[in-house]
């Protein structure tokens, strides 16, 4: 019990004599600044951290002295500024650039690939149930020209499809001649192959299939002597004189793109070409995983030069942002909460840590929705070691040649 009272009388004192140090400190101060007429208090700053400030003198939680802040030091527009010496400036290598006031461009760089133009892929799958006994194709990617043969098929529904036509044409009755025609059609029959059964009057032992335009195979899902039935997707062709580029777009870049906007693609296999074209699709909703959003542009494929699955490297020009200061985005010092900020370069070796709300980021550049004016000078290299604790604190004695104290911190 002892010791406890003499240690709680030993801090009571301390605080009373550091109190009293303090009081006599602030007055003497205030009577200079009085007297002088010279220097006027602004506010008063936490010593550890300088974006805390009050209008009359206190004590932090760690019962240290607010640092006053004087009229001339650059506290007028916000926190209190520091002054390096042009060798220490050199040494970080400080480089600034001024706020300017522009149309900022919402430009998207992303990547996408090439696809199939899936409104022009033909889907290919049999009416009637049977086995395939002709089949020219065998394996994906080969060319297919309109008019090739794609395969023949054998149905028993087909073969009698074909009788009862031959039977209709014998009666010479145009109702039933035009009902048996009717159902070879929903069969899937072609009317060239009709047109060879009233000529020749013999029933075919199997159908032939062909392309009705020219593409490519996209999947083959069938080989000869395969049963099929109406439900099996027996090939897939896509065309190629006219491609898909898909692009994703990050989430917080949703809100830039509209159908319509121009768009820039480069592909690897094309080196210094570049196509040009629109976005005319945007997808309504966003990849779960990637959380993006998937936007499509067409571009004409003549000379077959892009091929589905290919990366491309696309921009996206967006709408622009009318009249906004923008800075450069290696100026804004990001702290993960509202506290961005930047450095600005006061004149004369003084710098001061600024408060900014930004806005949106493209091309370099980022918009400053309050915090600055026109005009208004930025540090662009060097200004993190400027706004760290350390510069603020611990090296401020050997960063600031202000108040009397020139600082040698230049080696």
């Amino acid at each position: 019990m002892n010791t406890s009272r003499i240690f709680i009388l030993v801090v009571a004192v301390a605080m009373l004599v550091a109190c009293g140090h303090s009081t006599s400190s602030k007055q003497a101060a205030t009577g200079k600044s009085a007297q002088s007429g010279e220097r006027k208090i602004l506010y008063y700053r936490a010593p550890m951290n300088p974006s805390v400030t009050s209008p009359v003198p206190k004590k932090d939680s760690m019962g240290m002295d607010y640092v006053p802040v004087y009229a001339g030091e650059g506290g007028e527009a916000g926190g209190s500024a520091i002054r390096i010496s042009p060798a220490v400036e050199e040494n970080l290598g400080v480089l600034t650039a001024p706020v300017v006031r522009e149309d900022l461009h919402r430009l998207i760089h992303t990547v996408g690939y090439v696809d199939y133009d899936e409104s022009a892929v033909m889907r290919l799958h049999t009416r009637a149930a049977g086995w395939i006994t002709e089949l020219p194709l065998t394996s994906t990617g080969e060319l297919v020209r309109k008019g090739q043969l794609l395969f023949k098929l054998y149905s028993p529904t087909l073969v009698t499809a074909e009788q009862e036509y031959l039977q209709a044409l014998k009666g010479a009755n145009p109702t039933f001649i035009q009902a048996s025609g009717r159902r070879l059609h929903a069969l899937g029959v072609a009317d060239g192959e009709i047109a060879r059964l009233g000529q020749t009057r013999q029933p075919s032992k199997s159908i032939a299939y062909y392309a009705e335009r020219s593409g490519v195979v996209e999947m083959l899902n069938a080989r000869p002597g395969l049963y099929v039935t109406p439900d099996t997707e027996v090939m897939r062709l896509g065309v190629l004189a006219k491609v898909w580029l898909v692009a994703e777009i990050f989430e917080n870049q949703a809100g830039w793109v509209r159908v319509g906007d121009q768009a820039e693609a480069r592909l690897a296999s094309a080196p210094g070409e570049m196509l040009h074209g629109r976005v005319n699709f945007i997808y309504p909703e966003l990849d779960p995983v990637t959380r993006t959003l998937k936007v499509r542009m067409t571009f004409a494929n003549p000379d077959v030069a892009l091929l589905p699955n290919m990366y491309a490297d696309v921009t996206i020009a967006g709408a622009p942002v009318k009249n906004v200061l923008t800075v450069p985005s290696e100026a804004l010092i990001r702290t993960g909460n509202e506290n961005n900020r930047v450095i600005l370069a006061l004149g004369d070796g003084r710098f001061r840590a600024q408060a900014v709300t930004p806005g949106i980021e493209s091309g370099g550049r980022v918009a400053i929705l309050s915090g600055l004016t026109d005009g208004e000078t930025v540090v662009t290299s060097g200004q993190f070691l400027i706004d760290s604790d350390a510069s603020l604190n611990a090296s401020l004695q050997r960063l600031s040649v202000g108040n009397g104290n020139q600082s040698g911190g230049g080696q």
